[in-house]
């Protein structure tokens, strides 16, 4: 149902009757509610922080005294602080007014901040609205609702302690556009969501005599990543009564203009029985006769606000004069404000055109290359109550051209200077650091005191213009001192702390400290500590002004400590261990040495007697050096010392080589070297596996080495035989008793074995190989054979290339 049908059948029911009213007159603001004064006056300004706590929103908030800078924003309409960098809306409220502020920033940190504003409604105003406009910029991080960042809106009854909810909410982001909020195109990976400027009534009528709060209040996450700020502003009137209600008698036009920012707007006769316009501004022409009754119903959107009506009386009692403001002086083109601040309703126009900003507005700036007078033309913009006004703006130039003579930066005592010198005009003063000078009044000024100089210059056409800052830094040269908690340390462990005492009669000192090992720092105070041993020269230079410097310097020691290191090689029983002392003496002081051996002997001399172990085992062996300069700590090294035994000595098997036939012979795998002695019919005596190739018999010894010096001798008997040979013994007693267990051949000079084969009596293969070893050990498929006789085949080639095929029987015995 449409809302004007909802409101006429309401008034039907006599449901509405209370609230329809018309007020006689306005009701003033509470001083600088709408921050018109241009600051925080009136307004209580807070800082604090925000959590989560049990999965609730906690804002804390302190009372700061005055506004934080970037936390409590002022902004002015006049010329404007342009528009917010998310949402590309005015920062300034679009209301009329001339002032308005910012809650937070986007510099996520945990931060909350709060403005409140107590004020009392007189006793006599039993109708009474106000309006307070907002807009607000959210990054939405998508965390839980208590973490997100967030504005709270608090509007109190604090006589009667209760909360006006019509006019107070809080929302946050939530992951989706909220009414009336739209997605910033701007952002750094994380959403952004704003809402444009949005006004919002509070409907105080019957709370005449109470006293009211309004609350603003903004926060970031709680996780100090992401970031909420908002816009506040207050209109002007505290009544029903708005833009367009009175005109002038000579309009043709009225245009009647309600709060901004409501979703929609619905216009009625004062019996609300006609709709007479939709639209933010009501226009009718020719104009309604005086004392008209129009009301309008205002729709915030969702969520936010109740809706409210207000309610004026149309009357033609509008009067204004154009008032150019006072003549003013633009010295060397500055820009200059002319006119006064607008009002709205009405349409300005400036001529001539040449030398002004804005030609159409009220207080346009104003800098003319020449002396100009400005014409102002205004009327309503019903098109009556036309005037004029002038203003002259004279323009003017005065050379404030500075000119320095000698330095900007000297040392007292050094023979500089310097002079600053402005041309002359009707009046000079000198300032420093921002205060004037007493007597400094000519165009030439000698510098004496470090500080920012320049002149305030004014001529008697009424320009006064300053030169431009000029610093200048004049100082002494400081009187350098050092000392350092101790001039000689170890290398281990050492730390020399540098105090600095240097002083100066003018300026402040900087400092630069060189270690003499490549490092340096700018602390007045400095602790170092130095890698390598050695001399070092410290210098420290202290410096004022950047040019007034001196020096000082010492000289530091670094002691090397020095490291144990020695070598041991492996040795056998009985023989001498002789350790080897690598240690690198620093040549700067004695060094103590105490050998142990873990044999309960120890030693103090750098190179120790050698040591005899007559057991083999594992020994640690350990030095431990200091000197009489780094006592500590102590440097100590232990290595093992490896002492052998010879293993046994053995007789090889016999081995039977064919005359004049290679035979591979092979000594026991240890030892470091080898030698086979005598070297009679061996290729090469010095290898494990030398080959033999001799047609008489030879007895050999073989000496093996190890690296530890233990030595161990074996033999090996190789006998010649004339030819290659097969036997196979005729009978075998597999008993396991270690005698003749096994079948097998016995071959003189065959290379390899094709195949050697057993058959029992009927004839059956039971065994067959092509290895010597073990031989046959009377079974079966693993079950024991009964005593018989058994038939053999062997073939296998021998060292002379020919195929040996041998046959014969064995008896088994059990």
């Amino acid at each position: 149902m449409p809302l004007h049908r909802v409101i006429s059948q309401l008034m039907l029911t006599g449901t509405l009757i209370s609230t329809l009213h018309f007020p006689s007159l306005a009701q003033n603001c509470p001083p600088n509610i709408d921050f018109e004064m241009g600051n925080f006056t009136g307004w209580r300004c807070y800082t604090g922080t925000v959590a989560s706590v049990g999965s609730q929103n906690v804002i804390t908030l302190n009372f700061a005294g005055s506004p934080t800078y970037n936390r409590h924003t002022m902004y002015s309409s006049n010329p404007g602080d342009g528009l917010d960098e998310y949402g590309g809306f005015p920062r300034n409220c679009p209301n009329g007014s001339g002032h308005s502020i910012r809650l937070g920033n986007d510099e996520a940190g945990t931060q909350s901040e709060g403005v409140s504003y107590d004020f009392m409604i007189p006793a006599n105003a039993n109708v009474y609205n106000l309006i307070y406009n907002y807009a607000v910029v959210f990054e939405d991080p998508a965390h839980k609702p208590s973490e997100q960042p967030r504005m709270e809106i608090e509007i109190t009854n604090v006589t009667d302690n209760s909360i006006i909810s019509c006019s107070s909410f809080t929302f946050f982001p939530i992951g989706s556009a909220l009414p009336g909020f739209e997605l910033s195109p701007v952002s750094n990976s994380t959403p952004v969501w704003y809402k444009k400027w949005t006004a919002v009534s509070i409907n105080l009528d019957g709370l005449a005599g109470k006293q009211i709060r309004l609350f603003f209040k903004t926060a970031d996450c709680t996780f100090r990543r992401h970031f909420g700020y908002a816009y506040i502003d207050v209109n002007t009137e505290c009544s029903d009564k708005f833009v367009g209600a009175n005109f002038c008698p000579d309009d043709t036009a009225v245009s009647v203009t309600a709060p901004y920012g409501y979703e929609t707007y619905t216009w009625y006769n004062n019996t609300f029985t006609q709709v007479l316009g939709v639209d933010q501004t009501l226009t009718f022409i020719p104009p309604p006769p005086t004392g008209t009754s129009l009301a309008v119903v205002l729709v915030p959107y969702n969520g936010y606000g109740c809706i409210d009506t207000l309610y004026t009386e149309l009357a033609d009692t509008l009067s204004m004069k154009a008032n150019a403001g006072p003549d003013v002086v633009s010295c060397n083109k500055t820009k200059m404000r002319i006119g006064v601040p607008p009002k709205p309703g009405w349409v300005y126009k400036w001529s001539p055109t040449a030398g002004l900003n804005d030609p159409n507005i009220a207080n346009p700036l104003a800098d003319p290359d020449v002396t100009t007078t400005y014409y102002l033309s205004i009327n309503h913009d019903g098109g009556g109550c036309r005037s004029m006004d002038t203003v002259i703006v004279t323009a003017d130039n005065i050379d404030i051209s500075l000119q320095v003579v000698g330095k900007t930066r000297w040392c007292i005592g050094s023979g500089d200077s310097t002079v600053l010198i402005v041309q002359p005009a009707d009046s000079i003063q000198w300032y420093k650091d921002g205060v004037a000078i007493p007597g400094a009044d000519k165009p030439r000024l000698k510098i004496t005191q470090s500080g920012e100089y320049f002149a305030m210059l004014h001529n008697n056409t009424g320009c006064t213009m300053p030169t431009e800052l000029q610093g200048i830094n004049i100082s002494s040269i400081p009187v350098p001192s050092i000392s350092v908690n101790s001039n000689a340390q170890c290398q281990l462990g050492n730390k020399f702390v540098f105090t600095n005492s240097s002083t100066n009669a003018v300026g402040m000192m900087e400092y630069l400290w060189k270690f003499g090992d490549g490092d340096s720092a700018n602390s007045m105070h400095a602790t170092h500590i130095y890698k390598n041993a050695g001399t070092y020269k410290v210098v420290m230079i202290v410096s004022s002004s950047g040019v007034c410097a001196d020096s000082t310097e010492l000289t530091i020691k670094v002691f090397p400590n020095v490291a144990a290191e020695f070598s041991i090689s492996p040795v056998c029983i009985n023989l001498p261990m002789i350790p080897v002392n690598n240690t690198i003496e620093p040549g700067t002081s004695p060094i103590h040495y105490l050998w142990t051996f873990g044999n309960g002997q120890s030693s103090t001399l750098r190179n120790p007697p050698a040591q005899i172990y007559p057991v083999a085992g594992n020994y640690i062996v350990s030095l431990s050096v200091s000197t009489d300069q780094c006592p500590l700590p102590v440097s100590k090294l232990m290595r093992y010392a490896f002492v052998d035994a010879p293993k046994p000595a053995m007789r090889y098997p016999l081995q039977i080589a064919v005359v004049n036939y290679p035979l591979s012979l092979e000594a026991r795998s240890f030892g470091d070297n080898i030698l086979w002695t005598p070297a009679t019919n061996l290729d090469y005596p010095t290898s494990y596996t030398p080959v033999f190739l001799g047609n008489t018999e030879q007895q050999y010894k073989i000496e093996i080495r190890t690296n530890s010096g233990c030595l161990t001798v074996d033999t090996q008997l190789v006998k010649v035989h004339p030819n290659v040979e097969v036997r196979v013994p005729n009978a075998f007693t597999p008993d396991k008793n270690g005698i003749n267990d096994f079948l097998k051949p016995l071959t003189i000079g065959i290379r390899s074995v094709n195949f050697f084969r057993v058959y029992n009596r009927w004839g059956q293969l039971i065994f067959e190989t092509r290895n010597l070893e073990p031989g046959w050990d009377g079974r079966f498929k693993g079950a024991l054979i009964e005593m018989q006789t058994v038939v053999w085949m062997f073939q296998g080639i021998g060292v002379d290339g020919v195929v040996y095929n041998r046959k014969g029987s064995s008896i088994l015995i059990r």
